[in-house]
């Protein structure tokens, strides 16, 4: 039998003023991922691929943490920067260069 401990992963539901959203964090051994998901789409992390949502007419906007800083829990992306978006996420109203909570806001207000 493997002694290896699981990989983590949590989930929890977040408030934000309009409206709420669940969090999500997974780790492994070194590597994790989070998001945020809303009825309309998901704010996540740079592990996400855009090419694939985009195709299947998904909104999603992410976020880049670095080495240094990475976004392990969904409320690190609340203060990260939107890096790319699908087109689906910029006709919500998201985009480049505005924060993680601003993208959520936008997509639960739509």
């Amino acid at each position: 039998m493997n002694s290896d401990p699981l990989p983590r992963s949590t989930s929890r539901e977040l408030n934000f003023e309009n409206g709420s959203a669940i969090g999500i964090s997974n780790r492994w051994e070194n590597g994790q991922y989070c998001s945020i998901i809303t009825r309309r789409g998901i704010v996540g992390c740079g592990i996400y691929d855009m090419v694939t949502p985009a195709e299947f007419g998904q909104a999603i906007a992410i976020a880049k943490g670095t080495p240094s800083n990475p976004l392990v829990e969904p409320e690190d992306l609340f203060d990260a920067k939107i890096v790319d978006a699908t087109p689906q996420a910029k006709a919500l109203g998201i985009e480049i260069g505005m924060t993680g909570r601003e993208a959520v806001e936008k997509m639960l207000r739509n």
